[in-house]
């Protein structure tokens, strides 16, 4: 979920879901649908976006671990063009340290769910899916330019060991670049007084959500005020939520 405005929202489907993008307001309605033509959505996860607004797409949900096909949709910025379709170019990337397709149970930390852009780079949290479950969250580095790349290994750090609660859905910086916010399922964790690349040796603030549906969007709408919003499960979820933060 992205803002380009503080009024409306762009939202994705996931996994088996229509190479689109959606703009819906606060209220949840439909407001507009763009087709991306030249994109495949094999498990979109999470949107993010640069500062001439132009739209990433992340394509890069791996429950198994064994995916060798992991991109990242660049569009232009919607919002200045009424047209029901655009075109996509694409970032593909791997990650450095990854070596069996899927690797053992152990190892089982190349999902994710999580980009943000900053300086002309992507930073990519992974969603860690390890047999026991460690908590140890992993970021990555890749251009923000269309190409081929091995992603950069940057850091990692723990969020939490109870994995229910604890992996990493979303992720989002705020317009002053000085917090990082990275969602889970009923959690949130704030990063500041950080420096680049590696954010994580900055200050981690946790904050218990109260609540644990599927939370696997969060946006900046200004830089005290987060957008959060649950996927719809059983009977639960399909909600927008706002929450102000301080560091």
């Amino acid at each position: 979920m992205i803002t380009l405005n503080d009024s409306l929202v762009w939202l994705i489907e996931d996994h088996g879901n229509e190479n689109e993008i959606y703009q819906v307001d606060f209220k949840g309605n439909l407001v507009r649908e763009l087709k991306v033509k030249n994109a495949h959505n094999e498990d979109w996860e999470d949107l993010t976006k640069d500062l001439n607004k132009n739209i990433f797409i992340g394509d890069f949900g791996n429950n198994d671990n064994k995916r060798k096909d992991l991109t990242i949709y660049k569009i232009p910025n919607p919002e200045i063009t009424k047209d029901k379709k655009t075109e996509a170019e694409k970032i593909k990337f791997s990650y450095p340290n990854q070596k069996e397709f899927p690797p053992s149970a152990a190892e089982m930390n190349f999902d994710a769910e999580a980009f943000f852009h900053h300086n002309d780079a992507l930073y990519i949290i992974s969603k860690n899916r390890t047999k026991p479950f460690t908590g140890v969250a992993s970021i990555y580095k890749v251009p923000a330019t269309p190409g081929e790349y091995k992603a950069e290994f940057i850091g990692e750090f723990i969020t939490c060991k109870q994995e229910g609660e604890c992996r990493v859905t979303a992720a989002d910086i705020s317009p002053d670049g000085s917090t990082i916010a990275l969602l889970g399922y009923g959690k949130l964790w704030l990063f500041s007084a950080f420096e680049w690349d590696d954010f994580s040796k900055g200050k981690m603030k946790t904050i218990d959500l109260g609540i644990s549906t599927q939370l696997e969007s969060v946006s900046f709408l200004d830089n005290a005020t987060l957008l959060l919003s649950d996927e719809v499960r059983d009977d639960t979820g399909g909600n927008l939520y706002t929450i102000k933060i301080s560091k």
